[in-house]
């Protein structure tokens, strides 16, 4: 009806768009609001032929249903006959969001297409003949034998028993001359999700705030509650967030350590890990306060990329005076004197401690990912780029985590290390006695 589609013309303007519309009898107006090629956003619609898995991995809100309605509903709607098999977590769950949902079956099919729905039987059939089944992952015995042209699989994650479930499934995908499987989940890290990440011919990534259609308050109000915390990188943006195997920080474990506020603070220190040139890695550049409570906070991320010891040196003075600190603290092996030159050329009279690392880098963690165990050191709201970071970092050496370096958690470590593990430790002088 358009050569264009509604993203498209959601660019153009408000007199054009009128034009176009007004033109259009009641009947294909109609038309064109049911048309799920005119109304798809861009990362809804497949964009190769040749693939036997496509694997839609986005946040909730994406479409990721829509798009598996839409797809099974053209193949049933076709010429010849096909059978497909509708897998869920839970045969409430096929029924309840595949088949009866707001965007399922049943709810894209106009009433001249909607198939015959018999729910004691669990199946799906449409007047040419096609067929759907549905079917569950907690069963996986279920899809033992039966045979499939098209299968589309909802919340693989959730599956009680994954794996197989997913083997009996292609199994049986043994119809036609091109079997192919729809995936739409939204990610969570289990070993299927690694493999189908890898192994799908076609891809999809998508986040909440892809979704036009949805009202942006509700998509507003979701990133204020949940934006940057693991939970709401993956369930609204969509990501597989794994940890390391032997990591010093886990995921979990920081998610027990968020806090929203801290106590009243007595100190803060800024911890700096210097990039010796402009263009090369990060400036690591993270302030850490010291509760009433004796507690370790991390109150801001303030790390730069790509700049040179000036703008870096510049962020630094920044923060401390946001954070109203009272020491910096920089590593001397690798541009350490320059942020003290630089910081003092600019009548920054704060003090200034360089250390030099006299230990491998993850051995300097260790002591302080220790404090998170012991619930001695907390964050004040997320800090996703640093956070990915720690969990990079593996017990005994070695780092796995984005990046080539990890000057963030350096940055960290070297704050935490002065506030918390210094030779007076958190609470000041202490008395010994002998």
């Amino acid at each position: 009806m358009f050569d264009l589609r509604a993203d498209d013309l959601a660019d153009l303007p408000h007199d054009v768009r009128a034009k176009l519309f007004a033109g259009l009898s009641e009947a294909k107006l109609l038309t064109l609001f049911r048309d799920w090629h005119f109304w798809s956003l861009t990362g809804q619609r497949a964009h190769a032929d040749d693939w036997r898995i496509w694997l839609v991995m986005a946040g909730r809100g994406f479409g990721k249903t829509r798009i598996g309605a839409e797809w099974v509903r053209v193949l049933c709607q076709g010429v010849q006959p096909v059978r497909v098999a509708l897998v869920a977590a839970t045969m409430a769950e096929a029924r309840s969001v595949m088949i009866e949902g707001e965007s399922g079956i049943l709810s894209v099919c106009s009433t001249r297409e909607r198939p015959l729905w018999e729910p004691s039987r669990a199946l799906l059939t449409w007047k040419n003949g096609s067929r759907a089944q549905i079917y569950s992952g907690e069963n996986p015995q279920g899809l033992r034998g039966p045979q499939h042209h098209y299968a589309w699989c909802d919340e693989i994650s959730k599956w009680a028993h994954p794996q197989d479930a997913w083997d009996n499934l292609q199994l049986g995908l043994r119809l036609g001359d091109r079997p192919r499987t729809l995936v739409t989940t939204t990610p969570r890290p289990m070993a299927l999700m690694r493999r189908l990440v890898g192994k799908a011919e076609m891809l999809t990534r998508g986040k909440m705030d892809d979704n036009v259609h949805l009202p942006r308050a509700f998509v507003t109000a979701m990133a204020q509650d949940y934006g940057q915390t693991r939970l709401g990188r993956q369930e609204i943006d969509g990501e597989l967030i794994e940890d390391a195997v032997g990591a010093l920080w886990t995921r979990a474990a920081i998610e027990t350590i968020r806090v929203i506020t801290c106590p009243p603070v007595r100190r803060v220190v800024i911890g700096v890990d210097p990039c010796a040139s402009v263009g090369g890695d990060a400036c690591g550049i993270v302030a850490v306060a010291l509760g009433s409570d004796g507690k370790a906070y991390v109150i801001e991320d303030a790390t730069v990329s790509g700049a040179g010891p000036e703008v870096w040196a510049r962020a630094v003075a920044q923060c401390a005076d946001r954070n109203a600190a009272d020491k910096v603290v920089a590593e001397a092996n690798n541009g350490g004197k320059m942020v003290e030159s630089v910081l003092r050329g600019a009548d920054f009279t704060m003090p200034i401690k360089l250390v030099h690392a006299s230990h491998g880098k993850v051995t300097r963690a260790e002591p302080v990912a220790a404090l998170y165990t012991m619930r001695r050191a907390f964050h004040v709201g997320a800090f996703p780029a640093l956070e990915d970071e720690l969990c990079g970092l593996i017990s005994g050496g070695g780092y796995e985590g984005p990046g080539k370096s990890h000057d963030r958690a350096d940055a960290l470590v070297w704050a935490m290390t002065e506030l918390m593990l210094g030779r007076r430790g958190s609470d000041g002088p202490r008395i010994r006695g002998f």
